[in-house]
């Protein structure tokens, strides 16, 4: 009896125990690796998003001819390739490009301001990859010329952004540069007094053009090239200016070549000739020979003196705001802005 009565209490006492072992171990505080880990992700959660914040803040969507672009919010290193009117309008703003093309090999003369302390990342139309990878560029302003598989090798490096080369886009081409690199307030006064100096340039020289038919060629290869009205330098000559436009170049759709003899059918008033030696390597001497021959002498404004051979540099490519700017220039020191 006693011996079943002990055993009883014995069963008791350890279900009593456990019982209590149970409680303790539910009021237990979490381990501390349970604590931390739990800490660690709520840390780690916090820098994830503030290194997203921080991520959005250094960077700022801009807009250009209806595409949007994220770009750093301070673009210090900005590369040219393939863009002659990226180059030009980084001169008008004084913007020095981390990396610029070269042509035949070397900076062009008409850059020296602004390619001083530039690294050469290929020809106009054969960016090197792998130097541009090398500059980490902020952004790539590359040309609309350029082939789709280009642009896309190049947007793998860095942003790229595709700037026209549309002679009517020049105002959207140095807005672009301008908002990259902060220099909004000096573009739009740079706009400002353009359009300033073409209307009262326009109204000077209108009677002196009146009736008149105004042209501008180029020589590429040693032939003669003539452009649509929105192209080149055209929209300077025919909508700044307000010359008439010739029924020529109205017609023509994208550059094209023109013999001497319709030149001289067309027989224009005025003529401006561009000549570069870098696009005549095989025909060095086209102007030349040119300005030699007898029909060319029979056009009425080579016999009135009223021809103009790269009044402005012949590297410039016309539908920019420094072409626009040194041709207005140029037209406001020429005969053409003698009172008739």
């Amino acid at each position: 009896m006693f011996k079943k009565s002990s055993m009883l209490a014995l069963v008791l006492a350890v279900m009593l125990g456990l019982a209590a072992c149970g409680t303790k171990e539910e009021s237990k505080p979490a381990e501390a690796g349970t604590a931390n880990q739990s800490t660690e992700k709520s840390a780690s959660a916090g820098k994830s998003a503030a290194k997203e914040e921080n991520a959005a803040a250094e960077t700022r969507t801009i807009q250009y001819l209806g595409q949007e672009y994220t770009v750093p919010a301070q673009a210090e290193k900005i590369v040219i390739t393939g863009s002659v009117e990226s180059m030009e309008d980084a001169l008008v703003l004084d913007v020095k490009p981390t990396g610029a093309m070269t042509m035949g090999g070397a900076f062009e003369p008409l850059f020296a301001e602004i390619t001083d302390g530039a690294v050469a990342i290929g020809e106009k139309t054969q960016p090197n990859l792998e130097t541009i990878l090398k500059l980490a560029p902020d952004v790539i302003l590359a040309s609309t010329k350029f082939p789709a598989e280009t642009l896309d090798k190049l947007s793998k490096v860095g942003v790229t952004i595709p700037v026209s080369h549309i002679s009517t886009d020049w105002e959207a081409n140095l807005k672009l540069l301008a908002e990259l690199t902060g220099k909004e307030s000096q573009a739009n006064q740079v706009l400002e007094t353009y359009r300033q100096e073409a209307t009262e340039l326009k109204e000077k020289i209108g009677p002196n053009l009146k009736d008149k038919t105004v042209l501008f060629v180029r020589l590429r290869s040693g032939s003669m090239m003539i452009y649509p009205q929105d192209v080149f330098f055209n929209p300077s000559i025919y909508e700044d200016l307000g010359a008439a436009v010739p029924e020529e170049v109205k017609q023509a759709n994208a550059q094209q070549m023109i013999s001497l003899e319709k030149l001289s059918g067309m027989n224009p008033d005025y003529l401006f000739v561009q000549f570069s030696a870098g696009e005549n390597k095989e025909a060095p001497k086209a102007l030349e020979e040119l300005q030699g021959n007898p029909i060319w002498g029979s056009i009425n404004a080579v016999k009135n003196d009223n021809l103009y051979v790269n009044i402005v540099d012949p590297s410039a490519q016309g539908g920019t705001a420094y072409s626009k700017i040194t041709f207005l220039e140029a037209v406001k020191n020429s005969k053409l802005a003698e009172p008739k």
